[in-house]
C-alpha cells in the first residue's frame, strides 16, 4: 500500500522526534485521530512520563495523554530503531543559538543523521523546527541522501513550521493553519495530506526555503514591532507621556494599526532567536539585514532598563542596589505559561545579582530558576521559588513584575510591598499611594 492510502486510511505510522512544545501535541493530536504514533525523545525522563501518562506540557492535559498512551496509540521511547517502523517522521527538535548568537542546527543533524542510519524508500521526512531558509535542502537533505536513497525520488522531503503558541487556549495544533514547502511536488502533496488529517487548512509554498522564510517573518514581525514599542515606551518616560494610554488610543482606528505593548524583552524559543538566524544566513549573500538586528537589540536591551527602573524605585526610598531585597514576580518568558526559556527575567536577576542585590522570586508555574554562568553573572545559580507570605513581601526593599500572570492579586501585593516596578502595567486599576508604582513607559511619580 503507497504511502497517500496509508495516511487516508490512518494507517500510516507516525513518529515524532523531539517531545517538548512542540513535539507532544503533535504527537497527541494524530494519536487522537486513531494514528499509531511512538515518540522518540533522548530524554528518559519525558519517555518515562508519558508512558505513566503524566503530562510535563501546561497544553497536555494528563488525562488527555492517559486516554491515548491506555489505548495503544500513543508509546514513547529513547531508542533510534523506532524510526525504521516509522511512515512519516516529524523532526521537531530545538533550534537554539549559542553565547554569540550563532545558529546551533546540532540537535536537527543529530535527527537527520539517525533518520539517514534507517531510511527505506517511500518515508516521509517533514521538517518543523524553526531555523533559516536552506536548512531542509542544504543541510538535511544531503545528510538524508547517505543513505543512498533520493529525496523526491525514494523518499519524500518537506519543511512545515511549527506555530505553537504556549498557553493559548484559542488556537492549537488542530486549528492553527499550517504552511509547507515539499523538495518536489510530490513530496508537498504528500505533507500537504496528512497535516490535513490534523487541521483544516494547509497552504502549500514552493519550496521549503519559502516556507522556513515564512516562520522567519512572522517571528521578526514581532520582534520588529514589540522593539518599536520598546523604544517609544522609553521616550515616552522621559517626555512624561503614558505610552500604555497612547496605545488604547490608538488602538481605537480600525484599520492601518495593530497594538503591541512594551515589557522587559522578549523570551521563549522564536522571537528572540529567529532574527539572529537569519542575520547570520544572510551574510552568505553579502547581505546585513540591519533593521532587524538593531530590533533585536533593542529588545536585549529591556532588562537593563528594568534594572534601571528598579534602581530608580529603591532611590526614591532612600535605597541603592546594593544589598537591597529585590523580589521577581514571574520568571516565565511570557505571563500564564510555565515556559521560562530565553526569558527577559534570567538577565534581569542576573544584572541585579551583579549589582549586589539580594534576589528572590515568585512564580506559581515555575518551580525552579537557574540563571547565571555566562559573563554577566559567572556563578551559576538555581533559585527556588518563594511563596507570597505577607511577612516576606513586606520585607522586601522593591518588588518588580517581570511576566504578569493573572493569578496574582495585585491589590495585595501592591497594598504590602514597599515599592513596585511594573514591566507590563499589570496594576493597572490597582488603588496605590503615590510614588509607590513604577511602571515602564509610563512617566515616573512625582514628575
Amino acid at each position: 500500500m503507497d504511502l497517500e492510502r496509508k495516511i487516508e486510511g490512518h494507517e500510516a505510522r507516525v513518529c515524532v522526534m523531539g517531545l517538548g512544545y512542540v513535539g507532544l501535541p503533535l504527537a497527541m493530536g494524530f494519536a487522537r485521530l486513531g494514528y499509531t504514533v511512538t515518540g522518540l525523545d533522548v530524554d528518559a525522563a519525558r519517555v518515562a512520563s508519558i508512558m505513566e501518562g503524566r503530562s510535563y506540557i501546561q497544553d497536555v492535559s494528563s488525562s488527555d495523554l492517559a486516554d491515548v498512551v491506555g489505548a495503544g496509540s500513543l508509546e514513547a521511547t529513547f531508542d533510534p530503531e523506532a524510526l525504521r517502523e516509522a511512515d512519516i517522521i516529524f523532526i521537531c527538535v530545538p533550534t537554539p543559538f549559542t553565547k554569540t548568537k550563532t545558529p546551533d542546527l546540532s540537535y536537527v543533524v543529530t535527527a537527520a543523521e539517525e533518520i539517514a542510519r534507517r531510511l527505506k524508500p517511500g518515508q516521509l521526512i517533514v521538517l518543523q523546527s524553526t531555523t533559516y531558509p536552506g536548512t531542509t535542502e542544504e543541510d538535511v537533505l544531503p545528510i538524508l541522501e547517505t543513505s543512498g536513497l533520493v529525496a523526491g525520488r525514494d523518499f519524500h522531503l518537506a519543511f512545515s513550521p511549527e506555530r505553537v503558541n504556549p498557553g493559548d487556549r484559542r488556537y492549537d495544533v488542530t486549528n492553527t493553519p499550517k504552511v509547507v514547502g515539499g523538495v518536489s511536488a510530490r513530496c508537498a502533496h504528500l505533507a500537504q495530506l496528512v497535516l490535513q488529517e490534523l487541521m483544516p487548512e494547509v497552504y502549500v509554498v514552493s519550496s521549503p526555503r519559502a516556507a522556513e522564510m515564512t516562520k522567519l517573518l512572522e517571528n521578526i514581525f514581532r520582534s520588529v514591532n514589540i522593539a518599536l514599542i520598546n523604544e517609544l515606551a522609553k521616550l515616552s518616560e522621559r517626555m512624561n507621556i503614558d505610552i500604555w494610554e497612547v496605545i488604547e488610543a490608538a488602538s481605537t482606528k480600525p484599520f492601518g494599526f495593530m497594538p503591541f505593548y512594551p515589557g522587559p524583552g522578549v523570551g521563549g524559543h522564536c522571537v528572540p532567536v529567529d532574527p539572529y538566524y537569519l542575520f547570520w544566513k544572510s551574510r552568505e549573500y553579502d547581505f546585513y539585514p540591519r533593521f532587524i538586528e538593531l530590533a533585536a537589540e533593542l529588545n536585549q536591551g529591556m532588562p537593563y532598563h528594568v534594572v534601571s527602573k528598579i534602581s530608580e524605585a529603591l532611590n526614591s526610598r532612600g535605597k541603592t542596589l546594593q544589598q537591597a531585597r529585590v523580589l521577581i514576580l514571574g520568571v516565565s518568558f511570557k505571563p500564564d505559561v510555565d515556559d521560562a526559556r530565553n526569558a527577559p527575567a534570567q538577565r534581569v536577576i542576573e544584572l541585579l545579582l551583579s549589582g549586589g542585590a539580594e534576589v528572590s522570586y515568585n512564580d506559581p508555574r515555575i518551580e525552579r530558576f537557574t540563571v547565571g554562568k555566562d559573563v554577566f553573572y559567572p556563578e551559576e545559580q538555581t533559585l527556588t521559588s518563594t511563596p507570597l507570605t505577607e511577612q516576606f513581601v513586606q520585607n522586601q526593599d522593591c518588588v518588580a513584575i517581570v511576566a504578569g500572570h493573572r493569578s496574582y492579586d495585585y491589590q495585595w501585593i501592591v497594598d504590602r510591598a514597599p515599592v513596585i516596578v511594573d514591566t507590563m502595567n499589570a496594576t493597572r486599576g490597582v488603588k496605590a499611594d503615590a510614588g509607590k508604582i513604577f511602571r515602564v513607559g509610563a512617566p515616573s511619580p512625582g514628575r
